[in-house]
């Protein structure tokens, strides 16, 4: 038997909660995936996992058991991470993900600059607005926006966004400016379902968060098509500070009710915890963080 190779069928299940998802997540059939979990508790002479149509439990000795097996893989990757040179000199590939229109406007510059001083290392770069496991994924690095909630993932924290209400200046003559929240039932709305619920939007008012009922013309998906339709003179939109950037410089965008944005949210940088960091992510790190941060001081 393969210790190893068990150790990490045994821990991919316990994570992704069935057998069928270690088989997915490994490239395994289902009856290799309960054949070697079998082979390991007859070798420890321990049931590991209590196992039922609907998911799995640890018993106490699979739970002391997988404590130590992640500890065994994790010194196992740092050996083969310092054999290939990964801890010597900043070199191999890196997976970095961020939202699409972060990503474009601010992270892959950022990259760009970084291949050049580091020609050993090589990136790439996925670009999405849903959350993306790292683990799972295979990803070193990730651009999150908004509170991040408590992992085992490490956070460097960058700055913050805005959340903008705006218009085209065309709209705004034709409807006129909303002076307060309450006066965007007024006005044709568009919605984008990713940013908050399309039936309200939050504001500050007085020191206090309140959710001000919206009336929703068009409803979209992406912030693109919210801009583009608000450009076009469509109705009032909300989105990121940075989304609207090269909008507001042309002119195409006004930005409208400011002094009741909301808390401005955060942006990060999130990691897996590591006792010991490859130098390609390390120097990565290193490299962007600054620059990164220049970039959003400098957008708000």
């Amino acid at each position: 038997m393969d210790r190893l190779e068990a150790m990490t069928v045994f821990l991919s299940a316990v994570e992704g909660g069935s057998l069928s998802a270690a088989g997915r997540k490994l490239g395994m059939p289902l009856a290799t995936i309960s054949r070697k979990l079998s082979d390991l508790e007859a070798h420890l002479k321990a049931r590991l996992l209590n196992r039922s149509t609907r998911r799995l439990t640890l018993t106490d000795a699979g739970r002391d058991y997988l404590a130590a097996c992640k500890r065994i893989l994790e010194d196992v990757t740092d050996a083969e991470r310092a054999a290939a040179g990964e801890f010597s000199e900043p070199r191999g590939d890196l997976v970095v993900t961020a939202p699409i229109v972060f990503g474009r406007l601010h992270v892959l510059p950022v990259i760009a600059e970084f291949l050049s001083a580091y020609p050993e290392v090589n990136v790439r770069l996925v670009q999405g607005d849903r959350v993306v496991h790292l683990l799972d994924e295979h990803v070193d690095l990730a651009v999150r926006i908004g509170e991040l909630p408590d992992s085992r993932l490490t956070a460097t924290r960058l700055g913050a966004i805005r959340r903008v209400v705006c218009a085209s200046p065309d709209y705004l003559s034709a409807h006129g400016q909303p002076a307060s929240p309450g006066e965007l039932s007024d006005h044709r709305c568009i919605t984008f379902d990713a940013m908050s619920a399309p039936e309200a939007w939050s504001f500050r008012v007085d020191g206090a968060d309140i959710s001000v009922p919206v009336r929703s013309r068009l409803m979209v998906n992406t912030a693109e098509a919210a801009i583009d339709a608000a450009t076009t003179g469509v109705g009032v939109t909300r989105v990121l500070s940075y989304q609207i950037e090269t909008a507001q410089r042309s002119g195409q965008l006004q930005a409208v009710l400011r002094e009741f944005e909301p808390a401005p949210l955060p942006v990060s940088l999130v990691y897996p915890g590591q006792r010991r960091l490859p130098l390609k992510l390390r120097a990565f790190l290193d490299y962007a963080t600054p620059r990164l941060r220049e970039r959003l001081a400098t957008g708000d």
